[in-house]
């Protein structure tokens, strides 16, 4: 029987299938900015949130099997098929032949990839910081390819060119949602 899965039922999961700190405070980013752009759009900021939260619950323990494993743990979990289709589709075309196709799922598939480069561009600030992070900042890193290489910007490109957003706009919600969780994902920094 499928239900809507809870922000406390999802976070036992991540506690379960993503032991790692690093692996916990991506989840949280995510989630922080899925929830702040579900608010914006007037989205059902739960369901984006817990589906954001939820995105890599395959990826610690079979990271060989990201995103195939995901629907076994999700449905295990009662989650409804329309919230497993979105966490799978995350990685469209990198894991997944899942074609993101509404706004929830091109958003946590751009954003995916986006949080981890906000991340990084706050970390080798002299505040270590994401609350003084300013947009031109991350725009300027964005230019170099060798800086948070693992942040592939084509997928980010493409999910923007999808929602239909440009990039600055992107990257100023994407700060403003992870500000909501500076701490708990580990950028809150001398501040």
């Amino acid at each position: 029987m499928s239900n809507k899965p809870t922000r406390e039922t999802t976070w036992e999961l991540i506690k379960e299938y993503l032991p790692s700190d690093q692996m916990q405070r991506h989840s949280l980013a995510v989630e922080a900015v899925m929830r702040h752009l579900a608010k914006k759009y007037g989205e059902d900021e739960e369901m984006w949130g817990v589906i954001g939260l939820a995105h890599d619950v395959d990826y610690e323990r079979y990271p060989d099997q990201h995103c195939h494993r995901a629907p076994e743990i999700l449905s295990e979990a009662g989650w409804p098929e329309e919230y497993i289709r979105a966490v799978v589709s995350h990685g469209w075309g990198i894991c997944s032949d899942v074609e993101p196709l509404s706004r929830l799922e091109k958003t946590l598939f751009t954003i995916d990839e986006l949080t981890g480069l906000v991340a990084a561009s706050a970390l080798v600030r002299p505040s270590k910081s994401i609350l003084d992070l300013p947009v031109k900042s991350v725009t300027k890193k964005w230019k170099d390819k060798a800086f948070a290489a693992g942040a592939d910007r084509s997928v980010i490109e493409k999910g923007a060119a999808m929602l239909g957003v440009e990039l600055p706009e992107l990257i100023a919600d994407t700060i403003d949602g992870m500000r909501t969780e500076a701490e708990a994902i580990g950028l809150k920094g001398n501040l």
